[in-house]
């Protein structure tokens, strides 16, 4: 009776080694360096080859990084901000950050989805991102010029992605970039005319 439980077990086993793959060197790449540490041993094959999906998900990692501290710093400002603007600032930046909120889980899901982990530390946003935390005694002024600051980071480094997932024929992960660029561009916009005097 073992035997025959054991028999299928061995067969299984045998056959999951053919898609264990052995370790390879990092792709190098401009973006920042993280531990990306591949999610499966199990083979992957979506039509993009292992440095290309390195590649893209260390953009997307450093997306992640720079899209979480912005949503940390929207939220920061949404509850701090003061003065004869508080109303629509308060109310402008909680749809900012439910926005940011969204895209983060959708930008760590594609890099799950390619096949490695997403980073999820403070200790790992930290070293990602570009954006500096917010200072909660800022004024509404210097609020909206940060992030309007933010905005315009998260657009760069969605650019500086897009040409490595193009080539790669990695749809998704250009669709993800188009819509965050639109979304970014548009809030910019949108936070840079409260400046206009």
């Amino acid at each position: 009776m073992t035997a025959l439980l054991i028999n299928p077990i061995i067969r299984i086993i045998q056959t999951a080694r053919q898609f264990v793959r052995p370790s390879e060197n990092a792709a190098s790449t401009k973006f920042k360096s993280v531990n990306q540490t591949r999610s499966s041993t199990m083979s992957i094959n979506i039509g993009m080859s292992d440095q290309q999906r390195e590649s893209i998900a260390k953009g997307l990692s450093q997306l992640l990084a720079n899209s979480y501290t912005l949503y940390l710093k929207t939220h920061n400002y949404h509850w701090n901000v003061r003065g004869p603007m508080f109303h629509s600032l308060h109310t402008m930046f909680e749809t900012q950050y439910n926005e940011l909120a969204l895209a983060v889980d959708e930008i760590a899901e594609r890099i799950r989805a390619l096949g490695f982990l997403s980073p999820g530390s403070y200790s790992e946003f930290a070293a990602l991102s570009s954006i500096k935390e917010g200072d909660s005694k800022n004024d509404a002024h210097a609020m909206i010029r940060e992030l309007v600051e933010g905005q315009e980071t998260i657009v760069r480094i969605c650019r500086e992605i897009f040409p490595l997932a193009e080539e790669a024929a990695d749809e998704p992960t250009v669709d993800l970039l188009t819509i965050r660029m639109k979304a970014h561009e548009k809030t910019a916009w949108m936070l840079r005319v409260l400046l206009e005097k």
